[in-house]
């Protein structure tokens, strides 16, 4: 386990029975609901009773708001083990695993949907994540990443000392790194949406062939 993965693990077991009311859990509320308004109500129609994996879940609570507008088969992973107690006593009926982002305990093309809620900057590894992503995800699925979204000047000043942050943290990034990292991996279409501090980034799976002949790959 990383040292980043180390410290989020402490930082987020600390807060996890309580982190609905913390300030990382009220901060990161109005991303849960941007990526619902996106995914449930304002998104392309989901399939059937869709296989979503959040990555970095926390208590699973964006899951069950996903949930509370379409069913959906619930995943969900974090590398906080007692969050994912708490996601799984959330959400009977989902599955939940203590995991980090670079090492996915699921089957090739599986899932529908993939989410993360303001956590891509704790990601010690993006581009292997993104290789994750690829290989869990179904042609044509979709990955939505709400990310905290800073000015490039302030990413610039800080990003340095992020790492010093006992919480895990690693970098911020720009919604161009974030496609950049995607794309890399079979992945294109990207939309994104900027509302204050929050950036959506919304990518499609290409199919083998569509990606193979537009060079993604």
């Amino acid at each position: 386990m990383s040292k980043f993965n180390e410290k989020s693990r402490a930082a987020y077991n600390k807060k996890a029975d309580d982190y609905d009311n913390t300030n990382d859990g009220r901060f990161t509320l109005k991303f849960k609901r941007l990526l619902v308004d996106c995914i449930a109500v304002g998104g392309a129609p989901l399939r059937v009773t869709p296989n979503i994996l959040d990555v970095a879940c926390g208590n699973g609570t964006l899951l069950a708001m996903l949930d509370g507008k379409t069913p959906i088969n619930g995943f969900g992973i974090d590398i906080s083990d007692q969050m994912i107690k708490n996601a799984a006593a959330r959400n009977p009926k989902m599955e939940f695993h203590a995991a980090g982002c670079e090492a996915m305990p699921f089957g090739d093309g599986t899932m529908d949907i993939i989410t993360v809620c303001a956590a891509y900057h704790h990601f010690p590894d993006v581009d292997t994540f993104a290789q994750e992503a690829g290989r869990v995800l179904k042609a044509g699925g979709k990955i939505y990443i709400a990310e905290i979204y800073l000015p490039a000047i302030v990413r610039l000043i800080i990003n340095p000392f992020v790492p010093l942050s006992k919480a895990g943290d690693v970098k911020f990034y720009s919604p161009k790194e974030i496609i950049g990292n995607l794309s890399r991996h079979g992945f294109g279409w990207a939309d994104v949406t900027i509302q204050g501090s929050i950036q959506l980034v919304s990518m499609q799976k290409m199919r083998e062939n569509t990606a193979c002949l537009n060079g993604e790959r």
